[in-house]
C-alpha cells in the first residue's frame, strides 16, 4: 500500500510488506498504511517480553483473540475472537512464513491450526487483519487471520533452559552462522511437562527448524525445513459433579488413557524481487503430518444407550495422515491515472491435500473395536484475487478487491454411501474507503464478503456413519460471510497509538463437521456484531503499555423454540500488558488477561463462568551475555477454568444420562525459571 507521501521514491517504500515496514519498533504508526482499523501488527520486541504459557498464546497479542486449552497440551488450542468459539481454528487463518496453518477435512475439527510447534523466540512479526475486508485472505479468515513470520537472522546465538515445577523441562539452541553470502538460522527444542494434573499429562515434545536466506524479506528468498513430534496424556474436560461428589478431585481425570500423539513435517520456500515500480513474491511449502488422538467426553453414554452396561464406555480414536502441498505468488504495480497514484496488487494461490486415511474409531483404553468411519480424501483450491489501492486525494483513497475460489472435494469412504465428488466456487468481493483528515487520524469504511469451507466428508454424506441406517443431508462446500466496518486509528502521542472499530458480520450458516461424532450438523444463519478498541504506548525508552478492550453481540438470525443464543459465543474480552525494558540488570512485564462470559445453551439459561488470569515475568541481566528471568502464571492463583461445556453425558455408576457443565480447568499458579546465554 502507498505511504502518505506521493512522490515515486516513496512509492517505491510502500513495495514494501507491512512486516518489513515494523521489524523493531513497537511505536512506528501504521498510519497510511493500514487497509482497516483492525489491520495491524506485533513485532518482535513484543513478543519476547511476554510470558507464554504455551506456544500459542503468541496469538493474544493480536487484539480481542484468546487462545485456551480444553484437554492435552499436545492438541490444538481453542480460540475465541468476535463473538466466535473458532474451536481449533475455524474463521480464523493463520500463517507461517506464507504457509498455511488450518487443515481442511481435518479428523479432530474443521479449519484445525496445531501452533505447538512454533519456536516463539524465533518469530519476527505478526500481522493481523480482522474480517473479511482484504482480497489475499480466503478460506477460514471471516473472522481473521494472522502471519506470522520467522527471523532470518539472530544477532547472537543463544542456548536457553527452562525448569518448572510438575517436571517442566524446556530446553533451545538457537542461531545463525553465515552461509557464503547468506544466513542459516537453526532452533532445536526439547520439552518435558506433566503439569498438575492427577494423570500426568507427559507431553513430550521434539522440535527442530533449520533456514536458509539471502537478502531481505522484500528483495531475496529463503529455504526452510521444520520436523516436530509430540505425545501426551490428556486431561480432557470433566463434569462439574465429578468433582461436587467427590469423586476426582479438580485436576483429576475420568479416562488416564486420553491423549495423543502428533507429527509434522514440513519444507517451504518464499522468493521476492522488488524494483521502483514493481513487486513479485511467490511461496511454495510441502507439509506431511499425522495424528491419533484418543477422547472420551461422554464417558458411558453411547455404550449405556447401545448396551445397557459400560463394559466398553465411550472412547473414540480420530486419526488422519496427510500430505499437502500448495503455492501462493503475487505481483504488485505503481501506475498513475492522470494525477492519482495508483498500486494494483494480483495474486494467486493454490492448495491440495490428501488424507490417506482419515478415521474414526469406537476404542477401549487406545485398543480399537470398531471402525465407525475411514475415509480418503482428495481436497484441493485454486484462487485468484486482485486488489487496486487508488490515492484520489492526499487525503482520500480507496482499496476495492475481488477474490474467486473454486474447490474440488473427492471422498472415498468405508461406508460407500458416503462416497462421492462435489465442488463449489465463490465470488467475494471487497471494498474499504479511508480518509485522513489530519496527520494523526484517519478513517476507515470496509465491506467485504468472506468465506469458510466445509469438510470433504460433509459435501458428500448419505447416511449417518453412527447408524448407517438413518439418512444424513450434505452441505455446501462453501458457506458465505458478509462483513462491515468503520474504524479510526489515531496518533495520540507521539509513540501511541490508538484504534476503534465497530464492526458486524453475518454468516449464512454456521455449518459444521462434528469430529467426535463423525456427522455434520447444520446450524442457523448468525449475526453478529460488536465494538474493538486498541492501544499500543511506548511510554518513554524503558516504559510500554498495550490494551485491548472487545465486546462482541452474537445471535441465530432466525427463531426456534430452543432459543437465539450461540453457545460458545464469547462477548467480552480485555488484555493489558505492561512492559519495563532494560535500563539496568532489571526488567519486567505483567500482563491482565479477561474472559468473559459465553452463553452455553440457546435458550441463555447457562453460561459459563467469567475469567480473569495475572501473568508476570521478572528479568535480570546476569551479564552482558547471561541473563535470567522467571515467569509466574495465575499469579493470583485465581480458581478458573479454561473451557466449559453444557452437554449430557453418564459416568459409570449413573443410571441415566445428566446435562452437566463440563470443564477443564486452568492451571493453578506456576513459577518456572528460565537462564538464556548468548554466545558471541
Amino acid at each position: 500500500m502507498l505511504l502518505l507521501s506521493i512522490s515515486k521514491i516513496i512509492q517505491a517504500q510502500a513495495i514494501e510488506e507491512l512486516p518489513s515496514i515494523e521489524i523493531r519498533s513497537t511505536a512506528q504508526t501504521l498510519m497510511g498504511m493500514g487497509g482497516a482499523a483492525s489491520e495491524g501488527m506485533v513485532s518482535s520486541e513484543r513478543l519476547t517480553a511476554m510470558p507464554l504459557l504455551r506456544p500459542g498464546d503468541v496469538l493474544e497479542m493480536v487484539p480481542g483473540l484468546i487462545v485456551t486449552q480444553h484437554a492435552g497440551d499436545g492438541k490444538a488450542n481453542q480460540y475465541f475472537l468476535r463473538g466466535f468459539n473458532l474451536d481449533h481454528g475455524t474463521d480464523f487463518a493463520t500463517y507461517l512464513d506464507g504457509m498455511p496453518l488450518n487443515m481442511p477435512s481435518h479428523a479432530h475439527g474443521q479449519g484445525y491450526t496445531d501452533l505447538n510447534f512454533l519456536i516463539p523466540e524465533l518469530i519476527e512479526t505478526i500481522q493481523y487483519r480482522k474480517g473479511p475486508y482484504s482480497a489475499e485472505e480466503g478460506d477460514f479468515s471471516s473472522a481473521g487471520a494472522a502471519r506470522m513470520h520467522s527471523m532470518r537472522t539472530l544477532e547472537k546465538s543463544m542456548a536457553q533452559f527452562t525448569l518448572g515445577p510438575g517436571g517442566y523441562q524446556r530446553g533451545l539452541l538457537a542461531g545463525s552462522p553465515v552461509l557464503g553470502v547468506g544466513h542459516l538460522i537453526y532452533g532445536l527444542e526439547f520439552f518435558n511437562n506433566n503439569g498438575p494434573w492427577l494423570v500426568p499429562e507427559q507431553n513430550r515434545k521434539l522440535n527442530a527448524m533449520l533456514r536458509y536466506s539471502e537478502g531481505s524479506r522484500s528483495n531475496g528468498f529463503s529455504v526452510s525445513g521444520m520436523a516436530y513430534n509430540n505425545r501426551w496424556t490428556s486431561t480432557d474436560q470433566i463434569p462439574q459433579r465429578a468433582i461436587e461428589q467427590g469423586l476426582i478431585p479438580r485436576f483429576g481425570s475420568l479416562d488416564p488413557t486420553a491423549g495423543g500423539i502428533t507429527s509434522r513435517y514440513s519444507l517451504s520456500g518464499e522468493w521476492a524481487t522488488k524494483t521502483s515500480t514493481r513487486q513479485t513474491r511467490a511461496n511454495v511449502w510441502l507439509l506431511q503430518s499425522s495424528l491419533d488422538v484418543w477422547s472420551n467426553f461422554a464417558y458411558c453414554l453411547a455404550d449405556m444407550q447401545a448396551n445397557n452396561n459400560c463394559n466398553t464406555g465411550d472412547q473414540f480414536k480420530q486419526t488422519e495422515r496427510r500430505l499437502a502441498g500448495g503455492f501462493a505468488a503475487s505481483h504488485t504495480v505503481l501506475s498513475t491515472w492522470g494525477r492519482r497514484d495508483m498500486t494494483h496488487t494480483f495474486g494467486v494461490q493454490g492448495r491440495q491435500d490428501q488424507l490417506s486415511p482419515v478415521g474414526l474409531f469406537n476404542t477401549q483404553q487406545r485398543e480399537t473395536w470398531n471402525t465407525v468411519r475411514q475415509d480418503r480424501i482428495q481436497q484441493r483450491s485454486l484462487s485468484l484475487w486482485a486488489q487496486t489501492e487508488i490515492r484520489w486525494t492526499d487525503t482520500l483513497r480507496t482499496i476495492t478487491g475481488l477474490r474467486g475460489d473454486s474447490f474440488d472435494f473427492r471422498v472415498n469412504s468405508s461406508l460407500p454411501a458416503n462416497s462421492g465428488q462435489q465442488s463449489a466456487q465463490m465470488v467475494s468481493p471487497k471494498l474499504a474507503l479511508i480518509w485522513r483528515p489530519t496527520q494523526s487520524n484517519e478513517l476507515y469504511l470496509n465491506y467485504g464478503q468472506g468465506f469458510h469451507s466445509n469438510d470433504a466428508r460433509g459435501t458428500t454424506i448419505r447416511v449417518d456413519p453412527n447408524n448407517p441406517s438413518q439418512s444424513a443431508s450434505p452441505v455446501p462446500g462453501l458457506v458465505r460471510t458478509s462483513g462491515q466496518e468503520i474504524g479510526l486509528r489515531r496518533d495520540v502521542l507521539p509513540g501511541w497509538q490508538s484504534t476503534l472499530a465497530v464492526w458486524q458480520l453475518d454468516s449464512a450458516s454456521e455449518l459444521l463437521f462434528v469430529g467426535d461424532a463423525g456427522t455434520t450438523e447444520a446450524s442457523r444463519p448468525s449475526r453478529r456484531f460488536g465494538v474493538e478498541w486498541s492501544h499500543v504506548y511506548k511510554i518513554n525508552r524503558h516504559w510500554g503499555l498495550d490494551a485491548d478492550f472487545a465486546w462482541s453481540h452474537a445471535r441465530f438470525k432466525d427463531f426456534a423454540p430452543e432459543g437465539i443464543m450461540i453457545p460458545g459465543a464469547i462477548s467480552t474480552t480485555a488484555n493489558l500488558g505492561l512492559r519495563y525494558e532494560p535500563a539496568s540488570p532489571w526488567s519486567g512485564t505483567l500482563r491482565l488477561r479477561y474472559f468473559g462470559p459465553r452463553p452455553l445453551t440457546e435458550d441463555g439459561i447457562v453460561h459459563s463462568a467469567a475469567s480473569s488470569m495475572l501473568n508476570l515475568r521478572v528479568g535480570y541481566k546476569v551479564s552482558p551475555r547471561t541473563q535470567w528471568s522467571l515467569d509466574v502464571y495465575n499469579l493470583r492463583n485465581s480458581k478458573v477454568n479454561d473451557i466449559e461445556y453444557w452437554y449430557a453425558s453418564q459416568m459409570r455408576g449413573e443410571t441415566q444420562a445428566v446435562m452437566d457443565r463440563h470443564l477443564h480447568p486452568a492451571e493453578p499458579r506456576v513459577a518456572r525459571l528460565t537462564v538464556t546465554h548468548r554466545f558471541e
